[in-house]
Order: structure tokens, then C-alpha cells, then sequence
């Protein structure tokens, strides 16, 4: 087989297995279509995003607030409870744990992410390893 024969062949199977692992990473998140956050447009991620932060800063520990998509311009209905819990402290630093429960189209999904601030900085959304 020639120097370019071989390149070829290796380019193309290079492209084969490379369309063939993109596809099986999209057929696997194929569970999120119909859950509530597959309906999100930014609008209604920025205003859930709005009521988190409200909560985390009004809410005690189990004490829940809810929010609706209504006013965002999303024809689907999108409602969440947010509970804040776990508050930690350590010093200056306060760390809070939020359940958000979201439904849409009678599908439910929890999230529970962590946000930390210093003093009375603004609340940091925690990544998780």
C-alpha cells in the first residue's frame, strides 16, 4: 500500500470512528428530550436563575419558594420549587445546598446544586468534581 493510499485509509477510518463516538454521545443524552429542562430557553434559565439566587438570599433551610416560566415567552409551562438547604459556615464564607424540583408536561427532574459567598459577596454557583 502506498504512503498515500495509507494516509487516505487512515483519514477515513479517523472520520468513521469520529462520526460514530459523536453519535453514540448524542443517542446517549437522547434521555434528556422530554425532560423539564430540555424546554428551557434562556429566558426562563435566567429567570429560574433569578428566584435561586432570591431564595438562597430570603429562604431559611426547608423553607421553599416557587417559581413559573409565566413572562418569559415560552409556550410551555415550566414550574420549580427551591428549597435551600445544608447552609454551612466557616468564617466569613456561607455555603448553601438549593433543591430545585422542575416540571414540565408531567415530567419532574431535581437538581441540587451548591452556591458559596463571602461575607455579603454574591452567591458563586459551585462546580462539583
Amino acid at each position: 500500500m502506498s504512503t498515500r493510499t495509507r494516509a487516505l485509509f487512515h483519514a477515513t477510518v479517523g472520520g468513521l470512528l469520529l462520526t460514530a463516538s459523536v453519535g453514540a454521545y448524542a443517542a446517549n443524552l437522547g434521555f434528556l428530550g422530554d425532560t423539564p429542562i430540555s424546554y428551557m430557553k434562556q429566558r426562563d434559565i435566567d429567570s429560574v436563575k433569578t428566584a435561586v439566587l432570591s431564595a438562597l438570599d430570603a429562604k431559611q433551610d426547608g423553607e421553599s419558594a416557587s417559581w413559573v416560566n409565566e413572562g418569559t415567552g415560552n409556550s410551555v409551562r415550566i414550574e420549580a420549587s427551591i428549597t435551600p438547604q445544608g447552609t454551612a459556615k466557616d468564617g466569613d464564607r456561607t455555603c448553601r445546598d438549593v433543591a430545585v424540583v422542575l416540571n414540565a408536561k408531567g415530567q419532574s427532574m431535581s437538581l441540587r446544586p451548591q452556591f458559596c459567598r463571602d461575607a455579603s459577596g454574591p452567591w458563586q454557583l459551585q462546580k462539583k468534581h
